[in-house]
């Protein structure tokens, strides 16, 4: 007899985990402005920069919810 096996759930905190990036980047009007600038990079763009490595932060967290729950 074959068991099943299920793939572990998310769960709510780890849905906002993985959210929060998408929010913040996809919420243009926010911080679609020039000022102010960092190092001469406005701050449309650096404000996008800076959330690569932060999304991969919250990824993380959200892959350890899964993880301790397994």
């Amino acid at each position: 007899m074959k068991r099943k096996t299920t793939s572990p759930r998310l769960g709510l905190p780890g849905l906002i985990y993985l959210s929060i990036p998408c929010i913040a980047v996809l919420a243009v009007p926010f911080y679609n402005r020039a000022i102010p600038s960092l190092f001469g990079i406005p701050f449309f763009y650096w404000w996008q920069i800076v959330w690569v490595p932060l999304s991969g932060f919250f990824i993380y967290l959200a892959w350890r919810r899964v993880e301790r729950r397994s």
